[in-house]
């Protein structure tokens, strides 16, 4: 079932990239693991998936150590972990030792502890500024205008390495309405770019909106129900 839902969404993808003339592999795909448990990562991992994204830390470290029983050190070690939701001051440790990603940095404060905290050991953390476009006050990230000060301030720092931009625009229907907002995103993208970031991840469009989100630029789309199916109603603690 994930199997096939999974070979879908990357069909999906592909039609969507075709159509706008982009190449095939320009867009990745990352499954929004949240809330699904252990067993459905594994499948998707058995049918060739191997990025993850989850919204709360505790939630992610749990199903680390449980795939690690059920694939083994080295299958589990294949995983790419990406974090998606915001981050707490406290969670920091356990995001810079355990992620290999962190979308969701939106203040200066964050992108420095997990500087700090990021092991010697591990390649530097992937991170992506998130921004809050539409000013959604029930939304984390930084307003637009504001996105610039903090990519460069965070692109400064030692152990993190800034890849791009995450954003999830307000939900619409529309697909012209779909299409502006993601604009909005590429343009700051390339404005920030044009600064002198070496930039090269845009990170949006989920199952709903992905095929809008590629026409505006999206190298990476973040997809949960498409994959998994409606999210289950259990909530770890972030």
């Amino acid at each position: 079932m994930i199997g096939d839902n999974l070979q879908g969404v990357i069909s999906r993808i592909a039609r969507a990239a075709a159509a706008a003339g982009r190449p095939p592999g320009s867009v990745r795909l990352l499954a929004v693991s949240k809330t699904h448990p252990p067993a459905r990562i594994a499948e998707a991992y058995g049918a060739g998936q191997r990025a993850f994204g989850e919204n709360y830390v505790q939630e992610a470290l749990e199903k680390m150590e449980t795939l690690a029983a059920l694939l083994g050190r080295e299958g589990a070690g294949a995983l790419e972990w990406h974090l998606i939701g915001p981050l707490q001051s406290n969670k920091t440790r356990a995001a810079a030792e355990r992620f290999d990603w962190v979308q969701s940095v939106d203040r200066e404060k964050i992108a420095r502890r997990l500087s700090e905290q990021r092991p010697a050991a591990l390649a530097p953390l992937n991170v992506l500024i998130e921004v809050n476009l539409s000013g959604e006050p029930s939304k984390s990230g930084i307003a637009a205008e504001a996105a610039a000060g903090l990519a460069h301030a965070v692109a400064a720092l030692p152990r993190l390495r800034l890849r791009g931009l995450m954003s999830i625009p307000a939900p619409s229907s529309d697909k012209a309405e779909q299409r502006a907002a993601f604009r909005a995103v590429r343009e700051l993208f390339e404005r920030l770019r044009a600064e002198g970031l070496e930039l090269d991840t845009l990170s949006m469009g989920m199952s709903d909106d992905m095929e809008a989100a590629i026409e505006e630029g999206a190298t990476m789309v973040r997809i949960g129900t498409a994959i998994f199916g409606p999210r289950e109603k259990v909530r770890s603690a972030a």
